[in-house]
């Protein structure tokens, strides 16, 4: 629950220039504008031959891949090329309702049959289970195992019910409505869900998208009768307007006859609905809107250009694509250069061209967008600021200097992948097969795309980059948007100055000129190498243990699981528990010295010595830690171990960058408070951390006591001694190769040779009962988030009792609170286990609700609390548990990451590092009773925190 300021921090706030104006998730596809013609061959993309195509008699399409990783594993999909803009005036929003629907019964599976056999099967729903609702389309994911015939088998099943046998019983229809209006309240009935329903009509410039909205009209979900979704789904829910995909561990003519067997009785309507294709109209003239939200914390402008655009099918779009790229990179990184100045007129300055909303409207336009960000009074020059750049894009293009530094990176990023052609996550394929089906996108083989790549980057120069950057700023099919807070509504600029800001933008604008210098060595001199002086082997793990002549301890595990991976994190005991009072505003927010680059670099100096090098690496202090994260590729560890000793021996103070930090933060805490769920996370940050001075949330006057020279003399103590630093390091290694890369540069790292701890701050949540409300926001919107807590003796047996019971849990309130009581959309429960300095657990229950039922809801999910605690978890809901478990442990045992974070947790909290991760005995030792026990003991709601939101009175 802390707040640190950062940069990051600062920039975050600019995801909301991109609304979530549809519910549903979005697929990217390569958007390419019919301009600047390219020299050279221009042929059609071939198919991927690895990819098994095939249509039935029906019309139904299906796309087929063998691939082995996950291992056991396959992605299958549905997906319908239906969404909500084939509903007629009277279907709005069933659509969606459609999607929920084959949730909730169809002829082989009844209401409920269907997830309970999947969860026993380790089949998690939302996680894995789950759909989405677009303008133009409706998907069905489900990950399946493969080592059962059976079970897999079972999943085309399940897929054909979906797509033509749904049962639309009317007391399950009528169930589901409160679910999706609950679906409406989670999602919206905020400032940002109010001002995006004024901007719809102008950004969809009133056509069918804009009266198409997925979710719907909330009057139309509550009353439509029983015929309006069962005739969208006749009319709308056929094969030649489906496609099932398939990719994973399996035999592809196995895949394609159970296919056949389970598709090719569907059939199309008689007399079938015409598929419309919908555009966007074009704008001649520009269209201009402000709005304002009491509950808005912050100011946006954005400028967007339309352009046309069609799929990715030829080598001549492909290459359009990859300079789109290019140029996105190029513009980025001369916005982040100025945002790292202290005189930058803007808080958030971005520019991007692509699909909007992530392929929002398919095959219609492309966007240029446009967005910056401060307060009210420089809104516009903050804007004109960000236009500016667009602008000295356009008129001067791009230096040669700047080309090359995007396409080392690219082609670093080309060679990479291509080393992982065989380590592809299935899903990535089927999100490929699935732009194909829903676009017409093109579908490469991972070779065509490794072999265009390079034949681009070899022939695409500056000259066309350049041409193709000019046509992206035009003087037709422009938006211009203001999001802002009601109360700074006087202090906006006006509808006719965004005009005029759009249109002269700048017009003194000089060439651009690239000041970066970054031929110096990362390292002025090499380190004095130290030596490994003991070895050994932990064979049960897989893992080498080196001592190194400083002290440090460094443990190696090489791995297959990918071909050129390896990551890698260290820590030592300390952290900001050490800064005194006096300092602790200045010590907590020390990443400013991690975000300042080393020695002579500033971080975008750094950021374009890197180019072309997958190495990252970068310090952390945390509250009771101290110590390094990263990644490289084997070809570049050495960099990322040089950038260790770097980030040691030469870090480095940017008072430019530290200024512009603390007045953007500035900008951004004078209106946090706007924003209820701003007020509820810092109240419940409050009250869960007891009101702690050092937890309480961070405030304007805080940031005046932030010194950089502090943070910088903290920095430097927190690493001035070394020895006690204990690296974990995974992933595809040469132990020969190395090790005398850690010899150099690890065994070299300062030390003192003393011993070092943590400090118990004294920081403990409240004992008892607690209950807190806020009264915040103005329409019927409710979040409510209970605490059940307590310290605890911290074993991996109490910890396996923990998770069965919160999975238990998670299951009982879903199946209570959404289904039963129809009052929420996705009640969560969760699990949270601290370890140091003292061990403390808390089971977590959060919901948002209509504000009428949130006594009705808190009782009843107390109520299943109680049921569990009396009676431990069911047979049936235990064995979900565990196939839940058994099945994410096959994917986890061959991940990096996981391994990084196991070894990495057992040294921090003195678990027997030796020992497979026996999951099976652990599990075995998880049983009904023991639930019993387990629940009486931790959730007895002594210590019970109930903290809600709600609506001013």
């Amino acid at each position: 629950m802390k707040k640190y300021i950062s940069q990051c921090a600062v920039f975050a706030i600019a995801v909301a220039a991109i609304n979530n104006i549809a519910y549903c998730q979005q697929r990217k596809t390569h958007i390419l504008v019919s301009a600047v013609p390219m020299s050279g061959t221009n042929e059609i993309i071939p198919n991927d031959p690895s990819v098994r195509i095939g249509k039935l008699a029906n019309g139904l399409t299906y796309y087929i891949r063998r691939n082995i990783e996950p291992r056991k594993r396959a992605v299958l999909y549905l997906a319908n090329r239906v969404g909500s803009l084939m509903e007629d005036d009277a279907q709005q929003g069933l659509a969606h309702f459609t999607e929920h629907m084959a949730f909730n019964g169809t002829a082989d599976f009844p209401k409920d049959e269907l997830i309970n056999y999947l969860q026993k099967s380790g089949i998690r729903f939302g996680a894995d289970l789950n759909a989405y609702t677009g303008f133009n389309q409706t998907v069905y994911q489900l990950p399946m195992p493969t080592d059962s015939a059976a079970l897999f088998a079972i999943g085309f099943k399940i897929l054909a019910n979906w797509a033509g046998k749904q049962s639309m019983d009317a007391r399950e229809i009528d169930a589901e409505r409160g679910v999706i209006i609950e679906e409406d309240r989670q999602r919206g009935k905020n400032a940002s869900d109010r001002m995006s329903k004024q901007l719809m009509p102008l950004l969809l410039n009133n056509s069918r998208y804009a009266e198409r909205i997925p979710i719907g009209k909330i009057d139309i979900l509550k009353n439509f009768t029983y015929d309006k979704i069962r005739s969208f789904y006749h009319d709308w829910y056929r094969p030649n307007l489906q496609a099932v995909i398939a990719v994973g561990d399996f035999d592809v003519d196995q895949v394609e006859w159970l296919i056949r067997a389970n598709f090719s009785f569907l059939k199309n309507p008689a007399n079938a609905k015409p598929r419309l294709e919908y555009n966007l109209p074009v704008n001649k003239t520009p269209l201009v809107k402000i709005v304002t939200d009491p509950e808005q914390a912050y100011n946006l402008a954005m400028v967007i250009y339309k352009h046309p655009h069609h799929a990715n099918k030829t080598t001549e779009d492909y290459k359009k694509s990859l300079m789109y790229d290019m140029i996105n990179d190029m513009l980025e990184a001369r916005l982040q250069d100025i945002l790292s100045k202290p005189d930058a007129p803007f808080i958030i300055a971005k520019s991007n061209f692509g699909p909007y909303q992530e392929g929002l409207v398919t095959n219609t336009y492309a966007f240029q967008t446009i967005v910056a960000s401060n307060s009210a009074s420089t809104m516009l020059s903050a804007l004109s600021a960000s236009l500016a750049e667009n602008n000295r894009m356009a008129k001067f293009g791009f230096l040669q200097s700047e080309l090359d530094v995007v396409k080392k990176n690219i082609a670093s990023q080309n060679e990479q992948y291509f080393k992982e052609k065989n380590k592809i996550p299935s899903v990535e394929f089927v999100n490929r097969y699935l732009n194909n089906f829903l676009t017409g996108e093109s579908i490469p083989s991972v070779e065509f795309d490794y072999e265009q790549i390079k034949r681009d980057l070899a022939s695409i120069t500056l000259r066309q980059v350049n041409a193709l950057a000019k046509t992206l700023i035009t003087k037709d099919n422009q938006i211009i948007i203001v999001r802002a807070p009601e109360k700074q509504k006087s202090d906006l600029p006006t509808e006719g100055q965004l005009l005029t800001a759009v249109e002269s933008a700048f017009p003194e604008i000089k060439p651009y000129v690239d000041n970066t210098v970054a031929n110096a060595p990362l390292i002025e001199k090499k380190p004095i190498p130290g030596r490994v002086i003991a070895e050994r082997k932990l064979a049960a793990i897989g893992v080498i243990e080196l001592t190194l002549s400083n002290g440090i301890k460094v443990l190696l595990k090489p791995t297959d699981f990918k071909n050129d991976q390896i990551v890698f994190q260290s820590f030592s005991k300390g952290g900001i528990s050490l800064a005194g009072d006096a300092n602790y505003q200045s010590a907590k927010n020390v990443s400013l010295i991690s975000q300042s680059g080393i020695g002579k670099f500033s971080a975008i100096q750094l950021q374009k010595k890197l180019a072309g090098n997958t190495a990252n690496a970068r310090p952390y202090i945390s509250d009771l830690y101290q110590g390094f994260s990263g990644s490289a590729a084997p070809k570049d560890i050495e960099t990322a171990f040089q950038l260790i000793y770097a980030a040691v021996t030469e870090p480095r103070k940017d008072t430019d960058l530290f200024n512009k930090t603390i007045i953007d933060s500035k900008v951004v805490l004078a209106g946090r408070a706007s924003d209820p769920n701003n007020v509820f996370k810092d109240t419940a940050e409050a009250v869960l951390n007891n009101y702690h001075p050092r937890r309480m949330p961070q405030t304007l006057q805080d940031l005046d006591k932030i010194s950089l020279d502090e943070a910088f003399i903290f920095y430097k103590s927190r690493f001035a001694d070394n020895g006690e630093q204990i690296f974990v390091i995974v992933g595809t290694m040469n132990m020969e190769k190395i090790k005398p890369l850690i010899e150099t540069y690890i065994a070299s790292l300062p030390t003192q040779n003393k011993k070092q701890n943590f400090v118990d701050e004294g920081i403990r949540p409240p004992r008892g009962r607690v209950l807190k409300t806020v009264y915040q926001g103005i329409e019927d919107k409710a979040q409510v988030q209970l605490y059940i807590h307590g310290d605890y003796d911290a074993s991996l047996e109490n910890d396996d009792q923990l998770y069965a019971l919160t999975t238990a849990l998670r299951i009982k309130i879903i199946e209570r609170l959404r289904e039963k009581e129809g009052g929420v959309y996705s009640p969560k429960v969760s699990l949270s286990l601290e370890k140091n300095p003292v061990a403390h657990y808390y089971v977590t229950i959060s919901f948002s609700c209509a504000k009428d039922n949130v006594g009705r809801l808190v009782d009843a999910a107390l109520e299943e609390v109680k049921i569990i605690r009396t009676n431990g978890v069911t047979p049936e809901d235990l064995v979900k548990f565990k196939s839940e478990e058994e099945r994410q442990r096959e994917l986890q045992l061959r991940d990096n990451n996981f391994w990084l974070s196991i070894i990495t947790n057992r040294l921090k909290y003195r678990v027997e590092l030796d020992t497979p991760p026996d999951l099976k005995a652990r599990l075995d030792r998880v049983t009904v009773q023991s639930t019993q026990e387990a629940a009486r003991k931790f959730l007895a709601e002594d210590n019970y925190i109930q903290l809600e939101l709600m609506p001013k009175l």
